[in-house]
């Protein structure tokens, strides 16, 4: 059943391969330019074994209930694990333990919660900020449609306090940005509008800290655009490791 499986993922990561070799050489970009993260969620341990196996470095999850006891389990192995979940402060303990990055900064709590609890494990977490596109101006990450509200983000007008914020901060180290495609606002339906207007706002980030240079965007069903607008991490799951299990 493992090689069987193996057989699938490594044929999973070729066609995910092919999609971003050919997306970086219709945008004229470097195929190095761009990092694939396999987003491990609902999968178990094993698989991320295998995904290691493969030569995959950088896994992510999204929920630290499941992603603690995962990275434990495959601590031996040489992966980077991102956190891309909205993060409650009462699991910034736990995350900062293992996640080497954290995708979803949206608010200066869990700055301070997440430099406490790096400096206690002696660690340096870096940190992207997760920006709600579907948020209205001045209306610091919480919008009145839902989809902002469960996916976390701060407003774009709030990225630039808060990475002041994370680069003042002991432990942690500001990476870039990072956004999800929105479902509702301007951009719902919009990936490619809506991963260039990221890059606006990296390029504004990266005036005043030039080294937070990662721009996190894309799924398995939009990655050429986000490719295209010129994203530097990709993260997908679906395309590498099937469709998921219906949880509960």
């Amino acid at each position: 059943m493992t090689d069987d499986r193996r057989t699938q993922l490594a044929q999973n990561l070729a066609r995910v391969e092919d999609r971003i070799s050919t997306a970086c050489a219709k945008a004229g970009r470097p195929r190095e330019e761009v990092t694939l993260i396999v987003v491990t969620k609902t999968y178990p341990a094993s698989d991320v074994r295998l995904l290691a196996e493969l030569g995959v470095r950088q896994v992510a999850e999204n929920r630290d209930q499941e992603a603690a006891p995962k990275a434990a389990e495959c601590a031996d192995l040489p992966l980077t694990w991102h956190f891309v979940g909205q993060l409650q402060t009462n699991k910034v303990r736990s995350v900062a333990g293992y996640a080497g990055i954290v995708q979803s900064i949206d608010r200066t709590r869990l700055v301070t919660a997440l430099s406490k609890e790096a400096v206690r494990a002696e660690r340096e977490l870096g940190c992207l900020i997760q920006v709600a596109l579907d948020a209205e101006s001045g209306d610091a990450g919480r919008v009145g449609g839902k989809s902002a509200a469960d996916r976390g983000g701060v407003a774009p007008d709030g990225v630039e306090a808060l990475a002041d914020a994370i680069a003042g901060a002991q432990g942690l180290r500001l990476d870039g940005v990072m956004t999800v495609a929105p479902l509702a606002g301007p951009y719902a339906g919009r990936q490619l509008a809506a991963f260039e207007r990221l890059m606006e706002i990296s390029t504004d980030l990266r005036a005043t800290h030039p080294a937070a240079n990662m721009v996190s965007a894309g799924m398995s069903s939009d990655l050429e655009d986000a490719v295209a607008a010129g994203a530097t991490h990709v993260r997908v799951g679906t395309a590498v490791l099937g469709v998921r299990p219906r949880l509960g």
